[in-house]
């Protein structure tokens, strides 16, 4: 065999290999498994860069290392008081093992089905465990701000907020603590975190809830208008009182001030009576010609009578 065949069959493996394509490419945030007919050849390949595989027999896997997300679909649940709500979850999770992954699951649609069936099953056991306000609070706030604004307004509702003793979130801790090491070890997945997205309650339940909320805020709203109404009679009260005080101050400095008037007119009388006792008689007595006697007026007196005293002593010009 000559150069030339030997170079012509270089040449044609060469072509095979690079239609065979036996480079491939993982980025920073990929991980890949390895197959040969089929079965995993080594452990995950996690680094990133150009790596090398056999063409045409060998297959490459890639798996995302990033986080990725569940959605559960919502359920019906009853929880430990017989009240049943729909629970909406949400999850984040990883491949941590890639080659285990594969192995027990092959592809991220699988291992969504894997959560499925582990998470649900979780949340179902911890819902119902459970109150349906240990579902629904996550911690005591509520309570003691009632208790303080109770103890502020010198009120105490008879319907007053139940105290939780474990919550939402330690419930989701409980979820996540359950499903995490089963995950991982049968899977290869790592379980991040569960959420409780959102919480619904049954037409039934959600009827007697409004009724409860409704009967709530009518009592809430009679205790501030039972309350405004002691604090508008204390208001009028002491508006009365201060009335009353003000018109007394009043009616007192009036009165002193009437009475100083009548002692100063009275003394301006005796002074001009002092001065002139006949000629004061005299005006004193045409004042009353004034003001009794006019057009219309008729009096019939005799005139021996004091009331003419003046009239009979002035003398005709």
């Amino acid at each position: 065999m000559n150069n030339k065949n030997v170079g012509l069959i270089l040449g044609v493996i060469l072509v095979i290999l690079i239609m065979g394509n036996p480079f491939y490419v993982l980025s920073e945030g990929e991980q890949a498994v390895v197959t040969m007919f089929g079965k995993p050849r080594g452990n995950s390949v996690v680094t990133a860069g150009l790596k090398l595989k056999i063409p045409f027999f060998e297959k490459v896997t890639k798996f995302q290392k990033r986080l990725l997300e569940w959605d559960g679909f919502p359920s019906e649940i009853p929880t430990k008081d017989k009240r049943y709500i729909f629970v909406d979850t949400t999850a984040r999770w990883k491949i941590k093992d890639a080659l285990k992954f594969f192995k027990s699951v092959s592809d991220e649609r699988g291992g969504q089905a894997i959560l499925d069936g582990i998470i649900d099953a979780a949340v179902r056991d911890a819902v119902t465990a459970q109150n349906l306000v240990e579902v629904v609070r996550s911690s005591n706030r509520i309570v003691e701000f009632r208790e303080q604004l109770e103890k502020k307004e010198g009120f105490i509702e008879e319907a007053a907020l139940e105290a939780i003793r474990i919550g939402r979130d330690k419930i989701r801790q409980e979820i996540v603590e359950k499903t995490k090491n089963d995950l991982d070890t049968r899977f290869g997945i790592e379980l991040i975190d569960v959420r409780i997205k959102r919480i619904n309650y049954v037409e039934e339940v959600q009827k007697k809830v409004y009724e409860r909320m409704i009967a709530e805020r009518r009592q809430a709203a009679e205790e501030y208008r039972s309350e405004g109404r002691g604090i508008r009679a204390g208001i009028e009260g002491r508006t009365e009182k201060e009335l009353k005080g003000i018109l007394s101050q009043a009616y007192k400095e009036s009165q002193k001030i009437k009475g100083l008037a009548d002692a100063k007119s009275t003394k301006i009388y005796a002074d001009a009576y002092n001065e002139d006792p006949q000629f004061y008689s005299f005006f004193k007595t045409l004042e009353t010609y004034q003001k009794t006697i006019d057009a219309n007026t008729t009096v019939i007196l005799t005139t021996d009578g004091e009331y003419f005293k003046y009239l009979k002593e002035i003398s005709p010009q």
